[in-house]
């Protein structure tokens, strides 16, 4: 299996090189060469399979030879050996036909764990075996941070330099990262935006010198990693719901696009998906981009689903590149006038492709709220903002999809949302065992400006490779 990069302008690489590579050198992202496929019989032996099972069978087709099968087996077992449920992401029905997807049984209690438990078994792999130290540098909205920290807090040849918007995650989320107190570990409270720690890690990759000196990598969505672990959620949920003899839908809460990104990989792939519904909240550019043909950035607004605050959806790039028939010269000239006008406009023939695959919708704070609480009172299911936005926006799209069942994702735990939720149900839902310490532990962070080089200067004194 060999990687090619959305701007054209990278050479192919191998899972391996781009795993610890990140970003494209050429600015863009990697994306297969060409996407592996999995068949109905397929489909039909994976019911019989537990989700470790699936995942090997799945991920073994992107990885090449990169692990044999013996340790590719060993890290997907030790990876999900740290999960609280069985079946790793289990279903939960609400209604005849909608059904919630659980992702947040993992040590840091979010989707992010799923990808980032493996990554880290597989950087210490490929690292060891090449005898190398890396530094990951990675923005985040709120829970990339923590997973990314949890999965390689034990590690001698990482250092990592998480990103986040001073004041724009929960109190849980930040000290969930800033009381892992390890020696390789750093959390910056960025003055800004979660746009803003994108940029900066964006400029990080993109100066030469400074990537090769600290030898920079990435675990944001933007490392192909992150989407391939996140392709087998989709497919372990459609079988358990008589995939590939009924067809499904899903709706995801959206940010940065490479939750849904990992969903259409899955329908490239021969998963028999309707419709992959993108659930905005007031940062609605995805939404506005699929009813107008134009991602247009508009001032960043700060909601009750933090995770989502987003005007910059990086992996939209890679979907880019798959509605432009792989024609980077088209994806280049988007991403170039995005830089120059805050904005692109998407070809005719574009945004058909778009609107074949994707349903879009909005949730406003009220209705947010809202559907917390109806959520609770019908079913019984306390559900965090960022699923209540997916939830709202797949009841109000009801009529779209019929009687085809719908999948919403619930991507993190409600307890890390305290402050919203007590405002809305009037309680707060309990932290899990692991973390009922967590508002009495000492915090570490260092604030910093928004400045690239003020950051580039905290990295470089304080990395070891």
């Amino acid at each position: 299996m060999k990687y090619i990069s959305t701007r054209g302008h990278d050479k192919e690489l191998s899972f391996e090189e781009v795993l610890i590579s990140g970003l494209a050198r050429d600015g863009g992202l990697y994306l297969p060469k060409i996407w592996p496929k999995i068949s109905e019989e397929d489909m039909c032996s994976f019911a019989q399979l537990s989700y470790q099972e699936i995942a090997f069978k799945v991920m073994r087709l992107f990885t090449g030879d990169t692990f044999s099968d013996q340790e590719f087996i060993k890290m997907i077992d030790i990876a999900y050996s740290s999960f609280d449920h069985e079946a790793i992401c289990p279903l939960v029905q609400l209604s005849k036909n909608h059904f919630l997807l659980e992702l947040f049984h993992g040590p840091t209690l979010a989707f992010k764990d799923v990808a980032m438990q493996l990554i880290g078994q597989m950087f210490e792999s490929v690292l060891r075996k090449n005898k190398l130290k890396v530094t990951v540098v990675a923005a985040t909205s709120g829970d990339t941070g923590s997973a990314a920290m949890a999965a390689f807090k034990n590690s001698d040849l990482v250092n990592v330099f998480i990103l986040f918007p001073d004041g724009r995650v929960s109190d849980v989320q930040r000290r969930q990262m800033t009381t892992l107190s390890r020696p390789n570990i750093h959390a910056l409270a960025v003055q800004g935006d979660f746009d803003d720690c994108q940029s900066l890690v964006k400029q990080m990759f993109n100066d030469g010198d400074f990537r090769e000196t600290v030898k920079l990598t990435g675990v944001n969505s933007i490392n192909w990693a992150r989407v391939m672990s996140q392709i087998v959620y989709f497919i372990t949920s459609a079988v358990a719901l008589g995939v590939p003899k009924r067809r499904i839908n899903f709706t995801v809460p959206t940010g940065n696009f490479g939750d849904i990104f990992a969903a259409y990989v899955a329908k490239k792939m021969g998963l028999p998906i309707d419709k992959l519904v993108i659930a905005s909240n007031q940062n609605d550019i995805l939404h506005r981009t699929l009813k107008t043909g134009i991602y247009n950035k508009k001032t960043l607004k700060q909601t009750i689903s933090p995770s989502m605050d987003i005007q910059v959806a990086s992996n939209f790039e890679r979907l880019l590149y798959e509605l432009y028939d792989r024609q980077s010269k088209f994806v280049n000239a988007a991403m170039d006038d995005l830089i120059s006008d805050g904005k692109f406009e998407m070809s005719n023939q574009a945004i058909t492709k778009f609107r074949k695959d994707f349903l879009s919708g909005c949730a406003s704070e009220e209705l947010t709220l809202q559907t917390i609480k109806q959520t609770l009172n019908d079913y019984g299911e306390l559900v965090c903002p960022h699923t209540a936005v997916g939830l709202a926006v797949a009841n109000n799209l009801r009529e779209d999809y019929g009687d085809v069942p719908m999948v919403t994702l619930a991507t993190a735990h409600p307890a890390k949302f305290p402050d919203s939720l007590k405002n809305c149900i009037s309680q707060t839902p309990e932290l899990p065992k692991q973390y009922q310490d967590l508002f009495s532990k000492n915090e570490v962070f260092i604030q910093v400006k928004n400045n690239f080089n003020d950051i580039k200067k905290i990295i470089s004194e304080r990395t070891t490779v």
